[in-house]
């Protein structure tokens, strides 16, 4: 009789860890779906379903699948690495994080072969009290690898809006230059018709225009 408020208790916790699974934020970052032949490209796989305080067991299985192909398994990671012999032997390279939240690899020296379907299988085995759940999720990765980076379209607009600006920097130069050449031609006009006036002027009234000069 007394297990059964234990079990009802038990359960009432397991149920209230799983509301917190159910309810906390997952923020899922796609992965990059365009690499360059020669370079290197990480395959993004982002799993949020796990908390610190509770202890799991994680295993990570990545698959390829070229086009109209089967899928291959290729990499495989539970508590140690296990690479499977492929195309891509010797050039996977583990690159997730110690809290397993980020599960994904790294393809090194990416060839025109690599473009395909990558697939990041994710099972997580909860440890609890009374039972362990087990919880699998999927992510695909459709990759394709091209001889030479392409420009984007935000370097695209970055570019016009450079040319844009140069443009209106050209026309402001112009429009003060010209007006400066105005101003300045315009006080030399001035000068000349004051000194075209003064010259006009009778000599004996030049010296009464001259300041007398207090003792």
């Amino acid at each position: 009789a007394a297990v059964l408020p234990r079990l009802v208790c038990a359960s009432s916790v397991a149920l209230v860890v799983w509301a917190g699974f159910c309810s906390a934020v997952c923020v899922e970052v796609p992965s990059e779906t365009e690499a360059v032949q020669g370079t290197h490209m990480k395959l993004l796989c982002i799993s949020c379903m796990k908390r610190e305080e509770v202890t799991a067991s994680t295993m990570v299985e990545w698959f390829y699948r070229p086009d109209g192909g089967k899928d291959e398994p290729i990499y495989k990671y539970e508590k140690k690495i296990h690479e499977f012999p492929s195309r891509f032997s010797g050039r996977l390279q583990w690159n997730g994080s110690k809290d397993m939240q980020d599960v994904s690899i790294t393809v090194l020296n990416v060839t025109l072969n690599d473009s395909g379907i990558y697939t990041c299988n994710i099972t997580r085995e909860f440890e609890f009290e009374i039972h362990r759940p087990l919880f699998t999720s999927s992510r695909e990765i459709h990759l394709t690898v091209v001889e030479e980076a392409g420009e984007d379209f935000t370097s695209v607009i970055s570019e016009i809006m450079m040319y844009i600006l140069l443009v209106f920097l050209t026309l402001w130069l112009l429009i003060e230059m010209v007006y400066c050449y105005r101003k300045v031609s315009k006080a030399e006009e001035a000068a000349q018709e004051n000194a075209t006036d003064y010259l006009a002027i009778p000599s004996e009234n030049k010296e009464n225009c001259a300041v007398p000069v207090e003792e």
